[in-house]
């Protein structure tokens, strides 16, 4: 209780109140580890500290969800361990071989699985190697050792969650509802842009980091309990503000492009000039009491019977500011995260790519392979420290596309650290006793790294460092200080990074723009689906998908060079067109037969064109016989007699599809259909 009514105080002195206590809890746990490992007498007290530092996150809510799967994965991990090792302890390669296989297979799932179960594939993976690696020549004592192993890991992940639960370092409510916020005005400002002259650069600005938003949010809300209990955030509110964001990236964007369309053909209602107007100022200062008139001024509009194109692009913008108003100040709600009657949305589960992760996986298990050899062939005895140490690098950073940039910094940072852990291990140590002296001794350099991994500016460097620092301690039940032992350790540690860093550069740095196609192409592919009349409908779920995939593709080509085709226009024109889509077959077949039969040959065009670009992967002009068929479908509804809510959207939908797809097209005329 002390220690609690002393955080205001922490939080007001040191530098960054939440970065330092994140370190100071981290450091506490780490003593609180490191202590009853001593006093268990368990044989490797040092890795229960660096486990301690590998488990701790800087959202503590991100801690916890994972407990469970860590110690998943340590149990998988280790059982893998005692059943190969003993059984194929006669065969050192069949042994290596295997293991490679394992670890290259528990990667592939960590990399194709983008939620917190990635952490129990990847922890397998880690954990077989670096149990497995010291005995291949001498599986003797094998069971021992990973028992000892899981305890001691077991140890680390339960003080760290303790500490964390107790002392809440980093308050998760609190920054969600930071960020909730700030998304919410990234939402706003774009919108307002979209409305506005909208300056090309600050536009795609604002829409890539408007992507990046609800692809966090996404990855937020697999790291929060589902239901939001007690007054606490939970991950089905998250993923209501996800959708909600989600969705209005394609109404801002057809909104924007048939304002362009309606002022090209210089006939624009000046009812409709303000309409825009008034709902551009509504989101500079969102009133709620104003929202509800603006929408019935929307609807107002788009209920007026306008003959002709300029009349169907006029009522299609009134349809899609009604939703944005709508989409907005749902949203608005959403962001303060208040207590709900109807239980939220789930959050979907993100795609994954089985092409990167299968990538991944080889590059893992040849990298094990490789590593194995050369300590083999070289007979050296801290051969196993390289390719265990290696085998972990290689699995860290085998989500991204290049990890060779992220392996150099990692080779920087540890570099760094060596002179730090050689004065603390050769000058400080042998002048201490007892664990009090230790504790005081390592405290510095581990809160000064806890800082580090706090700041998300510095925190890739955080783990070579840690790794580097306690690896090179090398703190056992009886201290020992030999050089030779440092200086070989160093040497693998450094020969472990530099292999993995040369395999990179061969075999896994794939270009940005290469991922960048396969999501495009994976897009194309929903949408085929999407066009086909015999699958079902999961509006939520593609949205939030193809956002996601957007995010990524954002991500990723703004480290392209200059000049490349792709970009997240595309992304986003596939954004336009999918609710469109949806939005047909949702109309359908409440139509009469004639318009049912225009609108099935327009689906079925799109179905086959999305097929092909998902086959060749890349964009395509949409064929001219899916414009024709559009606009015999606009003569279709245009020519019915009534005019009710499901004629004005399908209309609504079949002048979103044309806009967007062919942008550059004369209008269509609105005369006697001539039959086919």
């Amino acid at each position: 209780m002390c220690l609690r009514s002393a955080l205001p105080l922490v939080r007001a002195v040191l530098p960054d109140g939440r970065q330092s206590l994140f370190a100071i809890s981290n450091l506490l746990a780490a003593m609180l580890g490191l202590v009853i490992a001593f006093e268990a007498s368990m044989p490797r007290p040092w890795f229960v500290l660096l486990t301690v530092y590998v488990t701790a996150q800087p959202m503590s809510g991100a801690i916890r969800p994972k407990v469970m799967h860590r110690l998943a994965g340590l149990a998988v991990g280790s059982a893998v361990t005692i059943l190969l090792v003993p059984n194929l302890q006669n065969s050192p390669e069949l042994l290596v071989l295997c293991l490679a296989a394992w670890s290259g297979l528990c990667v592939y799932l960590a990399v194709l699985d983008r939620s917190p179960r990635a952490t129990l594939f990847q922890m397998a993976g880690f954990a077989s190697t670096v149990i497995s690696f010291p005995f291949v020549n001498d599986p003797s004592d094998i069971f021992d050792t990973t028992i000892d192993r899981v305890e001691e890991a077991a140890l680390a992940i339960l003080c760290t969650v303790a500490v964390h639960t107790l002392l809440r370092p980093w308050d998760t409510e609190a920054a969600l509802r930071q960020r909730a916020a700030s998304f919410l005005r990234h939402a706003r400002r774009w919108a307002g842009q979209v409305l506005g002259d909208r300056p090309d650069r600050l536009e795609n600005d604002l829409r890539r980091q408007l992507a990046g938003d609800v692809t966090e949010l996404g990855m937020i809300a697999f790291h929060l309990p589902p239901g939001a209990g007690r007054g606490r955030i939970g991950a089905g509110q998250v993923a209501s503000l996800q959708h909600d964001l989600a969705d209005l990236l394609p109404i801002a964007a057809d909104i924007a492009a048939r304002i362009d369309d309606l002022r090209a053909t210089g006939v624009i209602p000046s009812s409709c000039e303000d309409l825009v107007r008034d709902v551009r100022e509504w989101i500079a200062a969102p009133e709620p009491t104003a929202a509800p008139a603006l929408r019935a001024r929307c609807a107002a509009f788009a209920r007026e019977d306008r003959a002709g194109w300029e009349g169907l692009l006029a009522s299609g913008i009134a349809l899609r500011l009604d939703r944005l108003i709508e989409v907005l100040a749902h949203a608005g709600r959403q962001a303060q995260f208040l207590p709900q009657d109807a239980p939220p949305a789930p959050a979907p589960a993100l795609p994954g790519d089985h092409g990167v992760a299968a990538l991944a996986g080889l590059a893992m298990a040849s990298a094990i392979l490789l590593y194995c050899t050369v300590w083999i062939l070289l007979a050296w005895p801290n051969g196993a420290t390289m390719a265990a140490f290696a085998a972990i690098i290689t699995g860290s950073f085998a989500a991204q596309d290049d990890p060779a940039p992220a392996i150099d910094r990692y080779l920087v940072a540890t570099l760094k650290t060596y002179p730090l852990s050689a004065f603390i291990l050769f000058v400080v140590l042998p002048r201490i006793d007892g664990y009090a002296m230790l504790m005081l001794a390592i405290a510095p350099p581990l809160l000064w790294m806890g800082y580090i991994q706090a700041d998300p500016r510095r925190s890739p460097q955080a783990l070579p460092m840690f790794s580097c620092f306690i690896v090179a301690l090398n703190l056992q039940p009886r201290f020992a200080n030999d050089f030779a032992v440092f200086a070989n350790t160093a040497c693998a540690q450094l020969a472990g990074i530099v292999t993995t860093l040369v395999i990179t550069r061969l075999f896994r740095s794939a270009g940005v723009v290469w991922t960048a196609r396969r999501l495009l192409r994976s897009n194309a592919a929903d949408l085929a689906d999407l066009a086909d009349r015999g699958r079902p409908l999961r509006m939520a779920a593609w949205t939030v998908h193809a956002l996601d995939r957007m995010g990524q593709v954002a991500q990723r080509l703004a480290l392209a060079a200059r000049g490349e085709r792709l970009g997240t226009a595309d992304a986003l024109l596939d954004l336009r067109v999918g609710p469109r889509i949806i939005g047909l077959r949702h109309g359908i077949g409440a139509l009469p037969a004639p318009v049912e039969a225009h609108l099935g040959r327009v689906l079925t065009i799109l179905h086959a064109w999305y097929r092909r670009r998902s086959r060749r992967g890349h964009a395509q002009t949409a064929p001219f016989a899916l414009r024709m068929a559009i606009d015999r479908a606009l003569r279709a509804i245009v020519a019915l007699p009534t005019h009710d809510a499901y004629r004005s959207q399908v209309a609504s939908d079949l002048v979103g599809l044309r806009c967007a797809l062919f942008p550059a097209a004369p209008p269509p005329v609105f005369a006697p259909d001539v039959p086919a």
